[in-house]
């Protein structure tokens, strides 16, 4: 396949937004009641991300994503929630993991997240929430884009997810064409400031 994208294997590299990163989490915890296994949270945050991909062009929360034992991963979700570094708006919201629970704090804000992305998490949240974390492991076990790191983590591209998701050639390289724009006036702007 050719790729008419300037990198091949274009690693979106959009500014993280932890803000609605923090939100769309937030989200699928008030629709488990206000506490849920982190292992389930970033999987069912990645299964909204490859939706939005798919549908829209775009993920929710301009996160990265890597292939580890249990499945795909939110990759900077993932360190909000084990690493022991300061996290200004996710540690407002969410808690620190206590016996690998992590529980809403208080109601987020909820301005970063379109309506279209608040339905999405819910058709996400009724299709998967009733699992188990086990099973959606195993789900995610199913998907093209993963491959097993053999304890070790392998970077999800992109361009994987839009193939898994039966996109043609011609659609991923518009998609990938705007999200490397994006990420290239996001970096302009950040130099500016």
């Amino acid at each position: 396949m050719i790729c008419t994208v300037p990198c091949i294997n274009f690693d979106m590299s959009l500014r993280f937004d932890e803000r609605k990163a923090t939100e769309a989490a937030a989200r699928f915890l008030q629709l488990r009641g206000g506490t849920m296994h982190y292992l389930k949270l970033i999987k069912l945050l990645y299964l909204a991300d490859r939706r939005a991909l798919s549908q829209w062009g775009y993920p929710i929360t301009t996160d990265r994503y890597v292939s580890m034992d249990h499945g795909p991963v939110t990759s900077r979700i993932y360190n909000l929630i084990v690493d022991e570094v300061p996290k200004p708006f996710w540690s407002q919201y969410i808690s620190a993991p206590r016996d690998y629970q992590v529980s809403l704090l208080q109601e987020a804000p909820n301005d970063r997240l379109s309506r279209a992305e608040e339905n999405l998490i819910k058709q996400v949240f009724n299709e998967f929430g009733h699992m188990n974390r086990w099973a959606i492991v195993d789900y995610l076990h199913t998907l093209p884009e993963w491959r097993d790191p053999q304890h070790s983590s392998i970077p999800i591209h992109v361009r994987e997810i839009l193939e898994a998701n039966g996109l043609s050639s011609e659609e991923i390289d518009a998609i990938l064409r705007e999200l490397h724009a994006e990420a290239a006036a996001q970096e302009v702007l950040q130099e500016a400031v």
